[in-house]
């Protein structure tokens, strides 16, 4: 009976210890799938312009995918085996802003899948916008029930808010007759909510405390508003005016200036680092359109050098993760 007793506590302790790391799995990592989709489409969009890079961008795409199924797959499990720790996450007033890093991977799949199946990438686009929005008005809804802390508001609040922007982003090829209205209603809350979100961000990184160390890469975040602005605004009015102009530069000049704030040796590796991945994609994206439209060689400079760096900054990371992943580090408590 001993023998029985504790061959049966051994056993639960191992199915313990071998869905630990699962329950430790961040949704930031989704992160991940954003930066690596977001750089498969700028090689993609040099390729298209410039005859470089095309390949290269479509094995990147692929490996978005592949990345976003399994980590989909892990989240399913940790949503299953540890539903606490998943509520846990939802309802924390800055985790919970990275369930946005889901749907945004779901709406950038949706462009990288489209051009080898249209069913694929339209059935994406669908889910991944109704997902957006519906986050959004989830997170404007819980910030109007008052008694918010002033300091959770952070770079990650832009997440969910701008999302909706990426609707816009990855939808000009949608033939649906509902789509034109759909995404102008997509533009108009994305454009209001950056606006508010970003506004109030400055203002508390200005006037309260600085963020942990642990928090510093999404800085990285607060150029996104203006180079999704500017992708999503050009996408819907098809021409690159005065306006669409301002938002790139600003958020070039942002680029510059948060890059001696972020990019520091004493900020240690952790999940939390994918953050500037998108933004910096989304640059890349409107800086080899920008140079493209205006058919200029130190724009066309400035936008291959941006290309080429991203392209480090997520080969880094992404060996980084792996490294922390089977080291163990990664998924520990």
């Amino acid at each position: 009976m001993n023998t029985a007793y504790t061959h049966t506590v051994s056993a639960s302790q191992l199915e313990q210890t071998s869905t630990a790391p699962i329950k430790n799995l961040p949704v930031n990592l989704f992160g991940s799938v954003m930066g690596l989709a977001g750089l498969a489409l700028a090689w993609r969009l040099s390729g298209h312009y410039y005859g470089v890079g095309d390949v290269l961008g479509e094995a990147i795409g692929a490996l978005a995918g592949i990345v976003f199924a399994l980590l989909s797959l892990g989240y399913i499990i940790k949503w299953a085996k540890h539903p606490g720790a998943v509520k846990a996450e939802f309802n924390h007033p800055i985790a919970s802003n990275f369930f946005g890093t889901v749907t945004i991977a779901l709406l950038l799949l949706s462009s990288v899948a489209a051009p080898h199946s249209k069913l694929l990438g339209q059935a994406l686009w669908i889910l991944g916008s109704a997902l957006t929005v519906l986050l959004a008005g989830l997170v404007v809804y819980r910030l109007l029930s008052g008694n918010q802390d002033p300091l959770n508001a952070v770079p990650a609040w832009l997440i969910p808010g701008v999302a909706t922007l990426d609707i816009v982003v990855t939808g000009e090829h949608m033939p649906m007759i509902w789509s034109a209205e759909f995404k102008l209603f997509a533009l108009a809350v994305g454009a209001v909510l950056a606006l508010v979100f970003f506004t109030r961000i400055f203002s508390r990184l200005v006037h309260e405390t600085v963020l942990v160390k642990g928090m510093i890469p999404s800085l990285m975040i607060l150029i996104a508003p203006f180079e999704v602005g500017f992708l999503a605004y050009t996408n819907l009015f098809g021409e690159i005016d005065r306006f669409a102009s301002i938002l790139f530069y600003f958020g070039l000049f942002l680029f510059v200036v948060l890059s001696f704030k972020v990019f520091r040796r004493d900020v240690p590796f952790s999940p939390s680092w994918w953050a500037i991945s998108f933004p910096v994609a989304a640059l890349s994206n409107a800086a080899l359109k920008y140079a493209h439209a205006h058919d200029n060689t130190v724009l066309m400079l400035i936008a291959a050098l941006i290309l080429l760096f991203l392209t480090m900054a997520v080969t880094v990371l992404f060996v980084k993760t792996l490294t922390s992943l089977f080291s163990g580090k990664l998924l520990a408590e």
